[in-house]
Order: C-alpha cells, then structure tokens, then sequence
C-alpha cells in the first residue's frame, strides 16, 4: 500500500501494526541525538509495537552510505544530507524522506583563543582572519550539511567570500577539539558538547551561535531512504510517534539535565555531564558579544517537529548561491521538496499523539539581514541572485 493511500483510507486515527518491527537507527554523538537516545532509554517504541536499536555513527558520511545500503532503516540526520543525496551532490543520488525536524538550534562556530582574541580588538572578522597571516582552515562535518551551509553564510555577511577566502575541510565532530589541540584549525563549526568541551578545556572559544545566523533554525532530523516510507508505511508513523513522544518528554522539567547524564555514557556521546548539561539548558556561559541566545529545542509543544518544505528549499537555494547545483534545481525546488518532507505522514502522527500541527512565521530574518520565507522561496532564483557574495 502506498503512503498516500495508506493516509487516505486511515485519515482519523493511527496505522496498523508497523510492517517492521526492530529498525536500526543511526546517531552521530551529539547532544542533540537526545531525542533518539531518550526513546531508547525509555523504550518509548514498544507503546507503537517498535524496538529500536540505536547505532552510533563515526561520521555523516557514514550515516550516509549506511542509509543508502539499507544497514540502517531511519537516522537522526543533517537536514543537509538529506538534500545533498536526495540532489546527487559528490556522490549517487537516492529518494530521501525527512520525516520530522528533531530540534532547532544548538550549533555554534568556535575558533581559537587567538582568533577570538584578533575579533575582540579588531571588532572586525575580515581584520581579525588578515592577523592570521594566511588563509583560515575551518572545519565543517559534511559538506552539504547544515553546518558547512552556516559557515558559508556567515563568512558571507561580513563581506568574506567561503570559496575563495577561507579553506574549508570536512571532519566528523567529535573529532574537532582534537584538531584545534594540534592547531591544524582556525575554527569549527558543529554540533554540542564539542564547543563547550574546546572552550572548557582553553582550546577554542565559541564566537557565534547557529541562532545568531538564523534563529530557531531548522537543525537535525529523522531521515530514512523514501522506500521505507513507501514499504513500511505503519512503521514510519509509528517510529514518528516514538521520536514526538520523546521530543515532548525533553521539554518537561527536569528532563534534559536526566538526559545529559544519559548522554555522558560512553555509548551515546561519551563528553562531560556537566558540559552537555549547560547548553542544553540554555546555560553558554560568558560569551563575548552579542548573542541571540536561544537554547536548543527539540518539542515546543510541536513547533520545533513539523517539517516545512520551505526549510528544505532553503537548503537548495544556498547550493545554488555556492554553485553546488544548477538552476534547474532551483525550478524544481518546491516540486523536490515536497517530495522529501513527508507533511502529510507527520500530520497523521500529530494527530495520533495530539499534537498541533503549528505554521512557520511568515519570515525570517537571518543575521545578514535578509528574509527568508514564503515570498522568497517562491521566487527562489531571485532570492538567490540578490545575495552579492555566491559563485558566479
């Protein structure tokens, strides 16, 4: 049975048992796998007839081919990667499905004391990468990723072209406090607890939020090839309830600082307890500047889960502005988005966990001052033709 006739004929309520009992789900250690990390710890899937084995990743490309292979059915994903493969960017194409967004914000860029010591005196990051004396290296951990995507933007509203300013390599995240400790980097941007671990441990110093570029971004998701969605229809739904129930619970007080000792245990992320603890709960410590300190969230009373197609066309419209892509994904970008986010399957889980179904904000407002939202993303060529820094 096809989703949409599966969705059609069971519109009131939720599915039948799931096709597919035990799922395999892939996680890279970040603190932002909590959400997946809790529904294992508290066995939320056996509520919806699932058992779920959590799989830890050494790295997004990892992920990727794990996907791609079928050894894992679902993953807690760079909402990126999910794009980069379902457009074929640097390697082969599949259909992918973002079923829900896992959380928003909670990425940060952090650079060396020196660097950060060079932004402080100049107030001025062009200044400050010129003190260097040599072309900055900065870290990213996939190259269609949310995070390389950040860096570019960023880079870009101060006036720094990323392709021809900046060298930029790929690294699992986990692996980035190690590099900045043999001074192979200038900087890093990734996922939480690595930027609390540099700057706890005098490494790096975290000198913007991924809320200060965009706030409430749309940041992982729950990712799975979109055969699985068309094969095991009842077991994507039910998966999706498991993750809602999860996201829902870390929202309830007391709960994430519970997670962060889950969390600590080797097996999941394996970083301090209290480092992943603080940013979790909102806690950045002394940052230099102005922040918009938005903590991440994963539920927000379902505001944080609905996966809008338009953060999806974001992401294609930023592979166009850094001539990953043609303009004939731009033209198709509405049609390849609503193909990957899977709406209507997310509302039906909604439903059956009664969950509101929430809008996105009319627009938004990213840290180079420009809007993002219905306007733009209908006329996606121009948005990405009005940005003065792009591949030409």
């Amino acid at each position: 049975m096809s989703t949409s006739s599966w969705l059609a004929s069971d519109a009131h309520g939720p599915g039948g048992m799931p096709e597919k009992r035990h799922l395999r789900v892939g996680f890279v250690a970040l603190s932002d796998a909590a959400p997946l990390v809790v529904a294992k710890r508290l066995e939320l899937g056996h509520e919806h007839g699932l058992t779920l084995e959590l799989s830890r990743e050494s790295s997004w490309a990892a992920v990727r081919d794990k996907l791609m292979t079928g050894e894992l059915d679902a993953a807690h994903s760079l909402y990126g990667l999910v794009y980069g493969v379902q457009l074929g960017i640097g390697g082969p194409r599949e259909d992918m499905a973002v079923l829900m967004v896992l959380n928003r914000n909670g990425q940060a860029v952090t650079v060396s004391p020196s660097l950060a010591e060079a932004m402080a005196h100049t107030g001025e990051l062009r200044a400050a990468l010129a003190s260097l004396g040599r072309k900055p290296v900065f870290a990213q951990t996939f190259p269609t990723g949310t995070h390389a995507m950040f860096l570019n933007y960023w880079f870009a509203a101060q006036g720094i072209d990323p392709l021809t300013e900046v060298t930029s390599i790929v690294m699992p995240p986990a692996h980035m406090v190690a590099a900045m400790e043999e001074g192979g980097l200038d900087g890093f941007c990734c996922g939480e607890p690595w930027h609390a671990v540099a700057q706890a441990r005098g490494l790096g110093r975290t000198a913007v939020l991924s809320s200060d570029i965009w706030p409430n971004h749309p940041e992982k998701v729950l990712a799975c090839r979109r055969d699985f969605v068309t094969q095991y229809p009842n077991t994507a739904l039910a998966l999706l309830r498991t993750l809602l129930s999860a996201c829902r619970w870390l929202d309830m007080p007391g709960h994430r600082a519970e997670a962060a000792g889950w969390l600590a245990e080797p097996a999941w992320v394996g970083a301090p307890r209290d480092l992943i603890a603080a940013r979790l709960l909102g806690d950045f410590g002394r940052l230099a500047g102005r922040h918009a300190l938005l903590p991440v969230s994963f539920f927000e009373a379902g505001a944080v889960n609905y996966p809008h197609a338009s953060d999806g066309m974001w992401f294609i419209a930023q592979y166009r502005r850094w001539g990953m892509v043609g303009d004939e994904a731009v033209a198709d970008a509405a049609q390849t988005a609503g193909a990957v986010n899977q709406t209507a399957l997310f509302e039906a889980a909604a439903r059956a966990e009664g969950v509101a179904v929430m809008s996105k904000p009319a627009c938004e407002t990213l840290c180079d001052g420009k809007v993002w939202g219905a306007a733009e993303a209908a006329d996606l060529a121009a948005y990405v033709n009005g940005f003065p820094i792009r591949a030409r």
